[in-house]
């Protein structure tokens, strides 16, 4: 499956009006604390620890990207520092952090995630998985639904400046 999906930075007042609007207009499907470490290696790889269990993932691909394939491996929760002592012992060092609380809700067949990352920001996303054949139908599905919510697509020129920025400086950005 192909990951599609597309990403606007919000003022905290969006924030807090979609998030409104998401609990009145959609299915709530769960709220979530995530810390997650990415690896400085070749590939996108990280590992999560949530509310609810441990994960590595891969995305093929670049970061910011509009579609993906993603590789995804879950474990108890409790497992994170095993994970996180596997790859160091693989000489993989951590890149960034990220400390995010996450909304999650399903919107007319659409994934969304209203995002609060400790040091960078608001973020929507809208996503849904498909099949290589349908990713593009799919992304201009996902524009035209964040055009009906007022939300104006940021360019992922953007996404690259702040992601840089954060990966440089996480470690001050998260003390504040």
């Amino acid at each position: 499956m192909i990951e599609v999906e597309i990403r606007s930075f919000l003022t905290e007042e969006q924030y807090q009006e979609l998030l409104k609007f998401f609990k009145e207009n959609s299915e709530f499907i769960k709220e979530d604390c995530q810390e997650t470490h990415y690896f400085n290696c070749r590939e996108d790889l990280r590992i999560q620890k949530n509310n609810f269990f441990s994960k590595i993932w891969m995305k093929k691909g670049r970061i910011h990207d509009d579609s993906r394939e993603e590789i995804e491996i879950k474990f108890d929760r409790g497992d994170f520092e095993k994970l996180s002592n596997l790859f160091f012992s693989l000489g993989y060092d951590i890149e960034i952090k990220w400390f995010r609380k996450r909304f999650e809700f399903k919107w007319q067949e659409i994934d969304v995630m209203l995002d609060y990352t400790k040091g960078y920001g608001y973020i929507l996303e809208l996503e849904i998985l498909t099949d290589e054949k349908n990713k593009q139908k799919t992304l201009e599905l996902l524009k035209q639904k964040l055009q009906t919510l007022n939300i104006e697509e940021t360019p992922k020129q953007e996404f690259d400046e702040k992601y840089d920025y954060y990966r440089k400086n996480w470690r001050n950005l998260i003390r504040q």
